[in-house]
């Protein structure tokens, strides 16, 4: 039996060219069962984890807010304002950044699969297609992140403000400063090229692709002018009600903010750990929220797109 991957996207017909809203919703309406059970299972587990790393991260970054309300107290005996450091919190978030993302991954690879099989009519059970999933994620932030990420820092190595006039190697005001300055724009703006071009490869993989060959089906099925539109149909509209989403749910939850920053400052007697805890908790229930009502619709609706888009992965057995 030999396997074959057609990554090749097939002509698509008016039908097929419209945004699939209803039957994304069909879908969403006859599996709503199991697709809600799989929902409140991953951002439930999602959030647990989270809040235990988020708990062993303030554990190990404990000695920065020891030292800062030291320095708060010296001040304030000095009769001095005291601004702090925020350089070594923020070498600790970017480290800690990659496994926040993994376990993002991890919960929006295992919906994407639970998605995928209830789009194929398939009984709801444990899927085995979570790890070509997780390393599609993972193949796409390698192929969309790094070259915006590079650009910026070297941009801010040139023309950064904490650069010394004495030190510039560009001349402040010069066309060479001025397109390096502005350079990370169109960095991003190949960055998301890219990304939308690769939307529909965690679809591809959760249906049978390898993860190599699902990003190559994703990028055949929308480098089509009706492929293209399709994507950007589905894509800016899910976008935007992710974004809405999280601000309302930010919004709704900042009262838990002075709540949690009073119960962590009497039981650990450190104002800066409670006021950044206070900060990150209507943040973390914005995430959860705005995960568990955008992402079954989102992964459904690519789900439904790629395989109207055509079998841009077919398995053929010679």
């Amino acid at each position: 039996m030999r396997i074959q991957h057609d990554v090749t996207a097939p002509p698509v017909g008016g039908s097929a060219q419209r945004v699939p809203a209803a039957p994304t919703f069909e879908v969403l309406r006859r599996n709503r069962g199991a697709l809600a059970g799989a929902t409140l299972r991953v951002v439930g587990w999602g959030g647990l984890a989270g809040l235990l790393l988020t708990a062993v991260i303030f554990a190990l970054g404990w000695p920065l807010f020891t030292h800062m309300r030291n320095e708060r107290i010296r001040y304030h005996q000095l009769e001095d304002p005291y601004l702090h450091d925020l350089t070594g919190l923020v070498q600790v978030a970017l480290w800690t950044l990659p496994l926040f993302l993994l376990l993002l991954g991890t919960g929006s690879a295992a919906l994407q699969a639970a998605c995928s099989r209830a789009v194929a009519a398939k009984p709801p059970g444990p899927s085995a297609r979570l790890r070509p999933v997780l390393a599609v994620y993972v193949l796409r932030g390698l192929i969309v992140w790094p070259l915006p990420l590079l650009v910026a820092f070297v941009a801010d190595r040139l023309t950064g403000l904490h650069i010394d006039t004495e030190d510039q190697v560009l001349e402040r005001g010069s066309w060479p400063y001025t397109l390096v300055e502005v350079s990370p724009v169109p960095a991003v703006f190949v960055a998301v090229v890219l990304r939308l071009a690769l939307t529909l490869a965690p679809a591809a993989a959760a249906s049978g692709l390898g993860p190599r060959a699902a990003l190559r089906c994703s990028w055949a099925v929308t480098w089509t002018r009706a492929g293209a539109v399709r994507v950007l149909a589905l894509a800016l509209p899910l976008a935007a009600a992710t974004a809405g989403v999280l601000r309302l749910a930010v919004q709704l939850a900042l009262p838990l903010r002075p709540l949690v920053r009073n119960l962590l400052e009497q039981a650990t007697g450190n104002f800066f750990a409670a006021y950044y805890a206070g900060i990150l908790a209507p943040v973390a229930v914005g995430i959860l929220v705005t995960a568990a009502v955008v992402l079954p619709v989102s992964c459904t609706a690519f789900a439904v797109l790629r395989v109207r888009s055509g079998d841009g992965g077919a398995v053929d057995a010679a």
